[in-house]
């Protein structure tokens, strides 16, 4: 049996848990040939519905000498392509693969020239045409996204496409400062990228948990601020050009001049205030969503992300500048991102030293001191041959224009940095660590000044009362669209994966198929907005990532089988169909248990559950005179009725036991599923309030971590766990009234 179909039934068996599930929905998504699961979604693309056999694989035929670069591109792709289609059969002819390819000066850069034109023809081959290197990648990922497994054996989908994309920067955000990621794990992030067409990886390199690269003119920075986690140079190095290998820029970010912690542990005359030691910092409580630890006795508090620079100080800005050149020579990328975000202005405002040079200079806050503590990083900057990228905070005092500014607090810092000429990178609306599904990100686009924010009506929620700086994400319902120079500025997206709640051995699937639905956001028309359509496709997507490499799926087994060695089948049913709190809800709980999250269930379920969202599909469908859906629903149904059964046999642990009152309402629910399909026997009024009941209290539970307000102050599940089939069984109650 082909390696490609031995993992496509294991993830056809996955996704549809019975043969009945199989035939409804998963069949067609492996045999059929009239359209293609692309992502992103080519600018023009004609499907001819015929098919090309690749059994005997493809060669590829360069028109002239390709460059080092693009002949590993190459080897690249037929290795991907044996993981996809299985080796080559001896004896059968390969297709022909022509490529030609223009040299491009601007390869990794926001000018790049990324547009190719892609032909799959059974009377012609193949035909890869790119303007650069850029294009070679990109049109290479798309020619295995056209693979397709029939009864007959590997093919290829007839196509013609014309592809560019919308927007030049189109990235994720890596956070591992707050967890540590190894080489590999980066490594299989770059992977994916390249796949999806993503080509900015912005690493967060600093934080006030750790600083994680080799400084060898300030070695207490690993030793001391990094607790000897970080990467050496020779690592650095060697990420970035397999990043650039793949058509990917790494943007670093050292953080100042807040967020410093890990800065000023190794050398603390640099600080604002005094800087803690462990000791002074152990606390009973742990980490929350700003890593605040407090001890509940004393009520103490000391934030781990507030201790920063002293502006006023000479050696503060000699020595950011001697680490950014340091730095700035392991990422050559011209772009380098110095942070400028939550600066806690008491750090400066309770220390009489700055408070009497702000006076003297003629500041009227610290974010007046701020933004000229920005400009002069900025000229530091610029003086090595770097632009300057700040979070959207570093906007709200006049800094130079060049300056590119990273709107993450609401889109509406998008139309008030391009209004002052900034360019602009958006990552409001993209926030992984929010745990939202795709097709809440998927919703959002970037250029949208009203897209993302925190309606007005929701600022004094939470404890009940307003909170002032939760205007800085409030929704601005009077923001005007953006003009043609404003749309110009615009250079793209990223997607942000802060990991106070992701361990290295869950980026994976922190990180994918999310960023994969973000992409298509961040590549094709602002048009291709069909939700229903990029969640047919994204768990295809998603399996040809881990067929290449990803290992999300291997992962989630192992923490399953660590948790639940006896049996594994219960907690991996409730995972399937359970997701995360959402809006750092889930913070809130790690607040008590830390990094024992890491270790539970709410770490191992998904934000998109497949497996829920076909169903709710199902019953949709259901709903609207598909009655034959019902038997497959039937059978989901009763496996989660019977799963608590088996569930209580290996809830062990408090972990584990916290989780079991969710596994309980699953079984709830379920039951609601299958009487609502019961031909509307006995569902007077007594049945539907009583299942109303039932739905209410979920309905409740997703509504308490609605928005980032609410999560902060409403009861979650002890597990962090919602229950993804509601939706559904809501369809079957409302189709049995």
């Amino acid at each position: 049996m082909l390696p490609f179909l031995r993992r496509s039934r294991r993830f056809l068996h996955n996704a549809c848990s019975s043969m009945a599930l199989l035939a409804a929905l998963c069949g067609p998504a492996v045999a059929a040939t009239s359209s293609a699961p692309l992502m992103p979604q080519p600018r023009v693309i004609t499907l001819s519905g015929q098919d090309i056999p690749v059994s005997g694989g493809v060669r590829i035929e360069w028109a002239g000498k390709p460059t080092p670069m693009l002949r590993r591109a190459g080897e690249r792709f037929s290795a991907r392509l044996a993981m996809l289609a299985g080796r080559p059969v001896p004896g059968v002819a390969p297709v022909v693969l022509h490529i030609s390819s223009q040299p491009d000066p601007t390869y990794l850069s926001v000018q790049e020239r990324e547009h190719y034109t892609l032909g799959v023809a059974a009377n012609g081959g193949i035909h890869l045409d790119a303007d650069g290197p850029a294009g070679v990648l990109h049109g290479l990922a798309t020619l295995l996204q056209l693979v397709a497994l029939t009864p007959q054996g590997p093919v290829l989908h007839e196509a013609s496409i014309d592809d560019a994309p919308r927007f030049a920067w189109r990235g994720v955000m890596l956070d591992v400062s707050r967890h540590f990621m190894s080489v590999e794990t980066v490594k299989r992030q770059l992977d994916a990228m390249e796949l999806t067409k993503l080509n900015v990886l912005h690493w967060h390199l600093s934080d006030g948990t750790g600083f994680r690269v080799e400084s060898r003119r300030f070695p207490r920075l690993q030793r001391v601020g990094g607790h000897n986690q970080y990467y050496t140079q020779a690592q650095v190095r060697q990420v970035v050009a397999y990043a650039a290998d793949r058509g990917i820029r790494i943007v670093p970010e050292f953080d100042v001049p807040g967020h410093a912690l890990s800065l000023l542990e190794a050398y603390p005359e640099l600080a604002a205030q005094h800087v803690p030691s462990e000791e002074e910092r152990k606390y009973p409580c742990t980490i929350t969503i700003n890593q605040v630890r407090t001890d509940a006795n004393c009520n103490k508090v000391y934030n781990l992300n507030n201790a920063a620079f002293d502006p006023t100080k000479p050696q503060t800005l000699r020595f950011i500048s001697a680490l950014y050149e340091e730095m700035g020579h392991l990422f050559p990328d011209r772009y380098f991102h110095s942070g400028g975000d939550e600066v806690a202005s008491r750090q400066w405002n309770d220390n009489p030293a700055i408070v009497a040079y702000m006076k003297q200079h003629g500041f009227a806050d610290a974010p007046a001191l701020q933004a000229a503590f920005t400009a002069q990083i900025e000229h530091a900057l610029a003086r090595q041959g770097k632009i300057m990228m700040g979070w959207d905070e570093v906007s709200e005092a006049p800094i130079p224009s060049n300056v590119v500014v990273e709107a993450w607090r609401g889109s509406k810092w998008v139309q008030s940095a391009t209004a002052a000429g900034h360019p602009v990178v958006v990552s409001s609306g993209y926030y992984l660590d929010l745990l939202t599904p795709a097709a809440t990100h998927y919703q959002v686009d970037p250029i949208d000044p009203k897209a993302v924010g925190l309606p007005q009506d929701a600022l004094g929620k939470g404890h009940g009362r307003h909170r002032p700086a939760a205007d800085a994400f409030a929704l601005d319902p009077d923001a005007k669209p953006l003009d043609a120079a404003q749309r110009q500025l615009v250079l793209g997206g990223e997607a942000p994966l802060w990991s106070e709640l992701v361990s290295d051995e869950m980026v994976d699937a922190r990180m994918w198929p999310r960023s994969a639905a973000i992409a298509e956001r961040f590549w094709s028309d602002a048009s291709v907005r069909d939700v229903a359509d990029m969640e047919r496709r994204l768990p295809l997507i998603e399996h040809e990532l881990e067929a290449t490499g990803l290992q999300a799926r291997v992962h989630e087994k192992e923490m399953i089988a660590r948790l639940t060695p006896q049996n594994v089948t219960p907690l991996t049913v409730l995972t399937s169909v359970t997701s995360p709190v959402r809006n750092y809800a889930l913070n809130r709980l790690a607040s008590r248990s830390g990094d024992a999250m890491l270790n539970a269930p709410v770490a191992i379920a998904a934000p998109d559950s497949f497996d829920a969202i076909a169903f709710n599909a199902m019953a949709a469908r259901y709903a609207a005179g598909e009655k034959e859906l019902a038997v497959p629903m039937r059978e989901m149904l009763r496996r989660y009725v019977a799963n608590d059964a088996a569930y209580a046999t290996v809830a062990t642990t408090p972990l584990l036991q916290d989780a079991r009152p969710v596994s309980q309402q699953l079984a709830e629910v379920a039951t609601v599923g299958l009487e609502a399909l019961r031909k509307h026997k006995g569902h007077g009024h007594h049945w539907h309030r009583r299942v109303n009941r039932v739905l209410a209290v979920q309905d409740a539970t997703f509504a308490a971590c609605a928005t980032s307000v609410v999560a902060r102050a409403r009861p979650q599940p002890p597990s962090g766990l919602l229950i993804d089939i509601v939706p559904g069984v809501h369809a079957l109650v409302n189709h049995a009234h």
